[in-house]
């Protein structure tokens, strides 16, 4: 190990008072060298803080400042104002903790964290944009989720033309719908003493081509019986094939047939899943304007989950969102080692 000892020049200033040199080889009250902090950070990027901090030979404060400094640098320099993004939320403690986490679609990475999943949480990335930035916005993907449509209509030019409702979510509303059928059913034909439905709940959660081989030949005799919640099943499938159209006018003609089919299926939970579609019909129709989904953002999701496991856990909200900005944010955290002349 190599111990770099010097005392830098100062200069008394009448205005400014007493100002450091720049050391060409090390930041102001940095503990590092610049070349150290730079191959630092590429350690740190492939691992968690408590084992990069072991192979560097350094405490986990001093990881963690480098790591700090790193996220700050980065953001400074990051003046990129993507068109396409997502707009997702994520769980970050136990219960209800949610932070909000914005995306740029494009380069898949995290370019916006604020806490809570509020209006106010969209709101404040919203404001960070300049009036000529937001018109460059081309497409939003997000779910349904009524604070976060309230932002996006209230900073977004033609925001209506420009939202698109997230595919994913959409079918996990449907899903929803089809277990709360089989609950329901399951219920009254347990009270009669029939198992039928017994140990089937996740045989109606899968696609019928994604459906296990092991799982068929039970499914096809459940099909078979008539039951309400392999109504419900179909009505969900029929649903998916939505998006399997390439012209807009096909796909509106699927879906009022879809509805009808829905609105008449006497199955509550479909009734209410499919009116709800009805009054969000234009920002689902916009997927074949733009075609995008929220894959991106659920991907990044996946990568933070990790991160979130790896520390096990953050008790504090502001490391979390370092450790997001620092893996997940594209961001240029190099420090600069030469300047030109």
């Amino acid at each position: 190990m190599t111990y770099l000892h010097a005392r830098p020049p100062r200069v008394k200033c009448t205005n400014h008072g007493v100002v450091q040199t720049h050391l060409p080889w090390a930041e102001a009250n940095a503990r590092f060298t610049t070349l150290f902090e730079r191959f630092a950070i590429e350690v740190l990027k492939s691992c968690d803080v408590k084992s990069g901090a072991a192979l560097l030979r350094i405490s986990w404060d001093e990881a963690w400042h480098i790591i700090d400094k790193a996220v700050v640098r980065g953001l400074k320099k990051r003046k990129s104002r993507p068109k396409q993004i997502g707009i997702d939320e994520k769980t970050v403690g136990r219960g209800h903790d949610y932070v909000t986490i914005v995306s740029d679609l494009t380069k898949g990475t995290v370019i916006y964290i604020a806490d809570e999943r509020k209006k106010e949480s969209l709101d404040g990335y919203f404001k960070r944009r300049t009036e000529k930035s937001l018109h460059r916005i081309e497409a939003i993907a997000t779910d349904i989720w009524d604070p976060y449509i309230a932002s996006i209509r209230e900073y977004v030019p033609n925001s209506d033309t420009k939202l698109v409702f997230d595919r994913y979510h959409l079918m996990v509303h449907m899903l929803k719908a089809v277990d709360t059928v089989r609950k329901r059913e399951h219920w009254k034909l347990k009270r009669i003493g029939d198992e039928t439905l017994t140990g089937s709940k996740y045989t109606w959660l899968y696609s019928r081509e994604n459906l296990p081989e092991k799982h068929k030949a039970r499914f096809q005799s459940l099909k078979g019986k008539h039951l309400k919640t392999a109504r419900a099943w179909a009505i969900k499938e029929s649903f998916r094939d939505l998006w399997n159209y390439s012209r807009p006018a096909w796909a509106l003609r699927h879906f009022k047939s879809w509805y009808f089919w829905a609105t008449h299926s006497r199955l509550a939970p479909v009734i209410e899943k499919a009116k709800m579609f009805r009054k969000y019909l234009n920002q689902i129709m916009t997927y074949f304007k733009h075609r995008i989904t929220n894959a991106v953002s659920e991907g990044l999701n996946s990568k933070i989950e990790t991160l979130r496991k790896q520390a096990y856990g953050f008790r504090n909200r502001e490391h979390f969102k370092i450790s997001v900005y620092f893996h997940c944010g594209g961001l240029n955290l190099s420090t600069v080692t030469h300047k030109k002349p």
